[in-house]
């Protein structure tokens, strides 16, 4: 599958997989700017995605940013048809500010195909053993 990237200013770094196999290539940041302990930032990555039809683009975390600066992805759904700036919202739940250096790795995408549902309103839903038990009906404490 080819993902087309168009770099929207001088700034931005092509999207990298850092290991053949990969499931998420590396988003980078464009530009360098501070995150707050406590803020939420959009770190832009000055690319633009064209991604096919019947897929999508998810942004996750970096498992080291999120271990070791408390850096957690809030969202992250690029459908086919959006052609903007991808953008990286990020949370800083870390205990000190954090710097994000441009160029820097900041989030990774995975493309996923897309099973959009048939949406169909009933009056009642099948039953289940579960029913409508919620947080903390598998039992755990």
């Amino acid at each position: 599958m080819e993902i087309k990237v168009k770099k929207l200013n001088e700034n931005a770094k092509l999207p990298t997989y850092a290991h053949e196999g990969d499931a998420g290539m590396d988003l980078y940041a464009s530009e360098t700017l501070t995150i707050g302990k406590g803020d939420i930032a959009a770190v832009p990555t000055g690319m633009a995605f064209e991604i096919p039809h019947g897929f999508v683009g998810l942004i996750w975390d970096k498992s080291g940013l999120a271990l070791k600066q408390g850096l957690k992805m809030m969202g992250g759904v690029i459908d086919s048809g959006y052609r903007g700036e991808t953008k990286v919202v990020v949370a800083n739940l870390g205990k000190q500010d954090y710097i994000v250096e441009k160029h820097t790795k900041i989030a990774q995408m995975l493309i996923q195909p897309v099973v959009s549902g048939k949406i169909k309103e009933v009056t009642e839903l099948t039953d289940t053993s579960r029913a409508t038990g919620g947080f903390g009906s598998s039992g755990l404490k």
